[in-house]
């Protein structure tokens, strides 16, 4: 996901939070409130100045690049057989999987012609010298700081990176501390881009940090190696490697559900919001704000999700050219 999105965390965090009709019965806490199909939003949410920006800057459509990653997945087949068996590992619709392509190459990079060349390219960082940063220091070294000393008790890479994230955000970006003034950049922005800015890699463009957090998820369910900061190498390799991406769009998609779930509300029947989450990330912390706010709420698309339910019935039929 591309990191220009996590710009967008304050107003999007108030739609997931706080949109929506309120629920016809005020349920329990303890209950369980299932999400259902479809957007609470009659007309598409606004489409963000950096997405139009990139778009026009690469002298191409929404409605192009959506039929360029549709067309991908028309094509490739294997990759739809991989996407179901996958789903299937980690318990989800693969409906969540396509969507989270779909909405991802239609508002952000657009996808290439080919998996094949998603593999050239994951080869072409095997072999780089390089880490995670800012200002000199390593992000490994960062966590160490007693700001972070209550992120020791996370159950596990999900809360673990979570909480760091949050501890960014509460008490280093844009503000000076021990003399150090931070910039008012996301976690991600500020570690996790050795290269350039707004950097994501792959099919579907996952963050290393987003990689992090689902680490844990992901040796269990599939016995990957986990991911660390220590070798970068190893998170490139597996999050621009399609087969392996595959795996942690489910992971980040059951992760998210999870995390809602926690709060009672069951977004497994709507790719719409998972499809939103997996653009803005932090769902813990939404999850948390919207079971916290008055009265109970359903959560809401944004601009990429509402896309993904509004053609709902054309992205599942992608499924049936799957072997």
């Amino acid at each position: 996901m591309i990191a220009l999105q996590r710009f967008l965390l304050v107003p999007l965090l108030a739609a997931l939070c706080c949109g929506g009709a309120l629920l016809a019965a005020t349920a329990h806490a303890s209950t369980l409130t299932v999400v259902p199909p479809g957007n609470r939003s009659q007309t598409q949410p606004p489409i963000p100045d950096a997405s139009a920006t990139r778009t026009r800057a690469f002298k191409t459509t929404y409605a192009e690049k959506y039929e360029k990653i549709v067309a991908l997945l028309k094509h490739e087949k294997k990759l739809v057989a991989h996407i179901k068996q996958v789903a299937a590992a980690y318990d989800i619709d693969p409906i969540h999987i396509i969507g989270a392509l779909v909405g991802e190459h239609t508002y952000n990079v657009t996808a290439v012609g080919s998996v094949q060349t998603y593999y050239v390219k994951a080869l072409s960082y095997s072999g780089l010298d390089f880490a995670f940063r800012y200002k000199g220091v390593p992000v490994q070294t960062f966590v160490q700081r007693p700001e972070f000393a209550a992120c020791a008790e996370a159950k596990d890479s999900a809360a673990l990176w979570s909480c760091r994230d949050r501890v960014w955000v509460e008490h280093f970006r844009g503000k000076t501390v021990d003399g150090v003034t931070y910039d008012a950049m996301t976690f991600q922005q500020a570690f996790f881009q050795p290269f350039f800015a707004g950097q994501t890699f792959g099919l579907g463009q996952i963050s290393p940090l987003t990689a992090l957090e689902v680490t844990d998820l992901v040796n269990r369910v599939s016995g990957y190696d986990r991911l660390t900061p220590d070798h970068p190498q190893a998170i490139y390799r597996d999050v621009m490697d399609p087969d392996r991406s595959i795996v942690y769009i489910a992971a980040i998609v059951r992760d998210a559900i999870d995390a809602y779930k926690e709060q009672g509300f069951d977004i497994s029947g709507n790719p719409g919001i998972t499809a939103t989450l997996y653009n803005v990330g932090q769902p813990r912390q939404r999850a948390a704000a919207l079971a916290g706010g008055k009265g109970r709420k359903l959560p809401v698309e944004n601009y990429y999700g509402w896309l993904v339910n509004d053609k709902l019935d054309d992205l599942r039929s992608l499924l049936d050219s799957g072997s």
